[in-house]
């Protein structure tokens, strides 16, 4: 019996050695510390609303996933999101449009009479991240007023691409910049597509 004891303790401390010696989990957000917005930026004379943003399958998850060589991918398991990816990426686009538009997103919320809303879907079809060399993004948005009675929309695409040499962290800079420069793009497409139904660099808007 008092072997028996001792054996459970020497399996139990080995258990907790075993546990101290795993590599350390680091978890990572695409929402990038608050910047104040650009002096004399212009409020935008619509309020928006963030739909939630689609992405691959196979990303939408906490273990970041990365390239290797050409074909090849690796989960990490100890590298990971705060949440969800595409819960990331909506969060990280939705701050970025309020804070380039100067306006709230109301997704969730009541709608405040008297302004025109403007509803956003953004889908992301590529997310490849090549550790130590480069991030890339493939996306797609659409916007449309909410009382249009035509349902005319405008659909875009963009392609995006930073630089990403460094550590993990430096990757996720990179991402963070990566939505950064889609925010953009969605910012001055929303503020040109409300005042003159133009947008994607003028182009003609699809209408459903």
């Amino acid at each position: 019996m008092i072997r028996s004891y001792r054996l459970a303790g020497w399996l139990a401390a080995a258990a907790v050695m075993a546990g101290c010696s795993s590599a350390p989990v680091h978890y990572y957000t695409l929402l990038p510390p608050e910047s104040p917005a650009p002096a004399g930026q212009a409020v935008a004379p619509f309020l928006i609303e963030v739909l939630p943003v689609g992405v691959p399958a196979q990303l939408d998850q906490q273990s970041m996933v990365v390239r290797q060589g050409d074909s090849g991918v690796a989960v990490l398991d100890t590298e990971r999101w705060s949440g969800p990816l595409s819960d990331e990426m909506r969060t990280a686009l939705s701050s970025g449009l309020s804070q380039r538009l100067g306006v709230p997103d109301i997704a969730g919320l009541a709608r405040p009479g008297g302004q025109p809303l403007l509803r956003i879907k953004v889908q992301v079809r590529r997310l490849d991240a090549w550790p130590g060399r480069e991030a890339q993004m493939e996306a797609g948005w659409s916007m449309g007023q909410a009382d249009d009675q035509a349902d005319s929309r405008l659909v875009c695409q963009g392609r995006f691409r930073v630089a990403a040499p460094g550590s993990y962290a430096e990757l996720v800079q990179a991402q963070q910049r990566l939505v950064a420069d889609l925010a953009d793009r969605i910012a001055q497409d929303a503020r040109l597509w409300m005042a003159s139904r133009t947008g994607c660099g003028s182009a003609s808007p699809a209408v459903n």
